[in-house]
């Protein structure tokens, strides 16, 4: 449609006997300036007669300054492509198939609901109807995402040698030659890693070191742009060649967290405590999209598996003793009855799969969402050792929860803090176009994702697939989801060496479980990756966990690099002649059982994980 006389500029007719259009009209009217002119059908609707009465009072109409007439959502798209951030909105609704249909569809909903959501929008807002604002969010985000690189580079500098180095479990020197030999050139964009350059001992401890004095100036606001870009590039080239070793949740997750980061900080010398940039509309966006994608999808994973003990509520009773390294806590949670742990399931899931849409719902209503999420977070924190997750993840509850949702004491102390210690803040931010690319780039990828998540599989074009699949490589736009399917009983690996093939001793790891009379211990933000394996390695078996037999020739090569990993050698002297692994079923005691005994575990043997087997055997030299 068009008009015959069209206005000098963009102009968007809304009901002016709405007070819900009026609302959303005044918050238009903030992001695009003077770019859009704005007025109530009822003043200007004769001016053109092109457009029926019932068009305006069903939906906002968009007149362009060439005489073309939008309505309702595309309206409201094309309306805010003034807005540098928001141009991708327009493109996406005439381009993503489907995109058109839905938003249009939400559009009509609403519009028919006015004032059911009208009520909801006033419980939402403040009276004044400010614009959020997320400096103190930011500023202590950047120090927690800076702790979890230090503890994720600090803690695998130590390991680095027997885990991917020349004499470790799994050489990232020979993944990446074997890589290349299979691959050809694709191979250096399938695993993009600066270990191409050199992948030496020398140069693993350069990442780490270099990874550990970017997480300080990061902490301490010195040049945050160049140091989270750096870490991201590092911590990649760390985890492409890692394998098994580096390929939990968290490595991706820090490094989607730590990729979105770099477009959250303006991009100078020094990030101020309070600094005159705020977060960049669609970064913000991505941001909090991360955590709802985080938890959302951790409880959606659980339902869609199937698996009878989430969906009866009885995930809880195994998972305290189940899980990889729990906790002394987790010891005494484990002996709570039934119904109690069938309620914390329940909670669990209302955290998980309802309160992830208050974030994107009514203002007042976001820090009940940050609440939840914080205290489910320090639940797990404290009865299980998931390294730097529980960290990292509330550093993302942060962008649930705006500055003025804080405390007045706190706010004081932090404007007076912030107005004694700088001035005005020099200006300097990303450019829009820049913003703005990178955002739909991560939109399409994480939408891609979540459309799996939820189990709907949309008819996606091949050259959209294609970009995806070019992408994943760089893991920065990762699907989520812990404990799909819950453990009940918990086996355990026991690796044993022999020098006749008759006395067998056993090699003791620093934090999973062995000695019964140890009790489960803490370690977390520290993720001693090899006892984390073990766990898994006992869910499987030999076939299915290859690096478990590189172990294993490592421990009789008596590879010192490899030993350190360990908490006790039985074999100081020389490496045994012989080696082999069982396999045996641990749980929790209880109360009466650790009282007379002083255990804190028991164990019933299962049956062996490997045959006894010798160097000579398979024909390699220590």
């Amino acid at each position: 449609m068009k008009v015959g006389h069209p206005p000098p500029k963009p102009l968007m007719v809304f009901d002016g006997d709405c007070g819900f259009c009026r609302k959303w009209i005044g918050r238009w009217r903030h992001l695009t300036g003077g770019h859009v002119d704005y007025e109530p059908y009822q003043k200007v609707s004769a001016d053109y007669p092109e457009i029926p009465l019932g068009d305006f009072k069903k939906a906002v109409q968009l007149i362009l300054p060439d005489g073309r007439v939008f309505q309702g959502a595309q309206a409201v798209f094309e309306g805010m492509t003034p807005v540098g951030a928001l141009k991708w909105l327009a493109w996406v609704y005439g381009h993503v198939p489907g995109f058109a249909r839905v938003s249009e569809w939400a559009y009509a909903f609403v519009a028919s609901h006015r004032q059911f959501f009208s009520s909801a929008d006033s419980c939402g807002f403040s009276a004044a109807d400010e614009k959020p604002q997320y400096f103190f969010s930011r500023w202590l985000f950047l120090k927690i995402l800076a702790l979890a690189y230090l503890s994720a580079f600090g803690s695998l500098w130590p390991q680095v040698d027997g885990l991917i180095g020349k004499r470790g479990i799994l050489p990232a020197a020979s993944f990446l030659g074997a890589a290349r030999e299979q691959l050809g050139p694709a191979a250096f964009w399938a695993f993009p890693s600066l270990c191409w350059v050199d992948a030496g001992k020398g140069f693993l401890h350069f990442l780490c070191a270099g990874g550990v004095a970017l997480s300080l100036l990061l902490f301490f606001g010195l040049v945050p742009a160049l140091c989270l870009a750096l870490l991201w590039v590092f911590y990649l080239s760390l985890v492409s060649v890692g394998g098994d070793f580096l390929s939990f949740q968290w490595d991706n997750l820090l490094l989607e967290a730590g990729l979105l980061a770099v477009f959250a900080v303006p991009p100078r010398w020094r990030l101020q405590r309070k600094d005159s940039q705020p977060i960049p509309g669609l970064i913000l966006f991505l941001l909090q999209w991360l955590l709802f994608r985080l938890m959302f999808s951790s409880g959606v994973c659980k339902l869609a598996s199937g698996d009878p003990a989430w969906r009866g509520l009885t995930a809880l009773e195994y998972h305290y003793e189940t899980q990889p390294l729990p906790t002394t806590l987790a010891w005494f949670m484990s002996q709570l009855p039934a119904w109690f742990q069938k309620l914390s399931c329940l909670y669990m899931f209302g955290v998980e799969l309802i309160v992830p849409f208050l974030i994107f719902g009514p203002r007042r209503l976001r820090p009940a969402a940050f609440l939840a999420f914080v205290s489910l977070q320090i639940l797990i924190l404290l009865t299980g050792n998931y390294c730097f997750f529980n960290l990292l993840t509330l550093g993302l509850c942060l962008f649930a929860l705006e500055d003025a949702a804080w405390p007045g004491w706190f706010k004081n102390w932090w404007e007076g803090k912030s107005t004694r210690a700088h001035g005005k803040a020099p200006v300097g931010r990303w450019p829009s176009w820049v913003t703005g690319s990178f955002a739909a780039l991560a939109i399409y990828m994480t939408v891609f994702q979540m459309t799996y998540t939820v189990g709907f599989r949309a008819p996606w074009p091949s050259w959209m697939a294609g970009i995806y699949q070019a992408l994943d490589p760089l893991r920065s736009f990762n699907s989520y989801g812990l404990f799909a399917v819950m453990t009940t009983t918990r086996p355990e690996i026991t690796v044993e060496g022999s020098d006749d093939g008759v006395q067998w001793k056993a090699y003791g790891f620093k934090w999973k479980p062995g000695d019964l009379k140890r009790a489960p211990g803490y370690v977390a933000p520290y993720q001693p990756r090899l006892d984390w394996q073990m766990w898994f390695a006992a869910l499987g078996s030999l076939q299915q966990n290859p690096w478990f037999g590189n172990f294993m020739v490592r421990l009789l090569q008596g590879s010192p690099d490899v030993l350190g990993l360990l908490g006790y050698n039985p074999f100081p002297q020389a490496p045994p002649r012989f080696i082999r692994a069982e396999v045996y079923d641990y749980s929790f005691t209880t109360f009466d059982e650790k009282a007379k005994t002083g255990d804190w575990w028991k164990a019933e043997y299962r049956g062996p994980y490997t045959r006894p087997f010798s160097l000579q055997q398979l024909g390699l030299k220590k």
